[in-house]
């Protein structure tokens, strides 16, 4: 089976379901990541002087590293406005992203849900767009067959002290995976890889947050209880 993993900046997978890709990766599915992003515009590059543009050259780096550590099947990085894509047409974003989906062929994509966990508007556009893409690809293309949208419990949300975080209600989650111990550690790994990012990274203590179960929403699809794998009971 192949997935498409669609997020807007670079990270987002690490400081998500990095452990949920290494295990599908580990089961002999195809995991593909796309960023829309570099990433340049976080207020990071203050701290190390550097333009938007030296930034998402740092942070591209730093996601190679990424890719070579969760073994992706495959990787692209775009280049839009980060910070900047509530201001573009959106009908741009949804080219680029069913022209992507169309080479790639998923079962399964996945990015955000509604409320982007963190409610940054890049993550809401994200959400909408891939929404949008999927539900015109299903009908015209056959694929992708399944939306799934990557969220956070209430009590994952409470635990979380440096991150005001939205989360969905119990009855809106239809999937939970169960990472193991090599995904964890991988994980972890995938973290350390954004070495611009280190000092955030100890000092919210993310790795200890990350839980081994990953909450996701199924557009249009309700399970209870919840599935285990993103492949299971794909819709016909």
């Amino acid at each position: 089976m192949k997935i498409l993993y669609i997020y807007p900046h670079p990270d987002d997978e690490s400081f998500g379901p990095a452990h949920v890709m290494n295990k599908q990766i580990r089961e002999g599915h195809e995991v593909y990541l796309l960023t829309l992003t570099k990433g340049g515009a976080t207020k990071k590059r203050f701290d190390l002087n550097l333009s938007i543009e030296e930034m998402g050259e740092v942070r591209y780096k730093e996601m190679l590293c990424v890719e070579k550590t969760l073994k992706l099947t495959g990787m692209t990085v775009w280049d839009l406005p980060d910070s900047g894509l509530k201001e573009m047409d959106p009908r741009e974003i949804e080219k680029v992203v069913e022209e992507h989906i169309h080479k790639i062929k998923p079962d399964v994509v996945a990015t955000y849900a509604v409320h982007g966990i963190s409610g940054f508007h890049d993550h809401l556009v994200s959400h909408a767009v891939v929404k949008n893409v999927f539900c015109r690809l299903k009908e015209t293309a056959g694929y992708p067959k399944r939306f799934a949208m990557v969220t956070v419990d209430e009590q994952t949300s409470k635990e979380s002290p440096h991150f005001k975080l939205n989360f969905s209600k119990e009855e809106e989650i239809d999937c939970i995976v169960t990472a193991d111990d090599e995904d964890m550690k991988a994980l972890h790994d995938a973290l350390d890889c954004y070495e611009s990012y280190k000092s955030v990274i100890e000092e919210t203590n993310i790795k200890g947050l990350l839980k081994r179960e990953s909450t996701f929403e199924l557009f249009q699809e309700n399970y209870d209880p919840p599935i285990t794998d993103l492949f299971d009971k794909l819709p016909g």
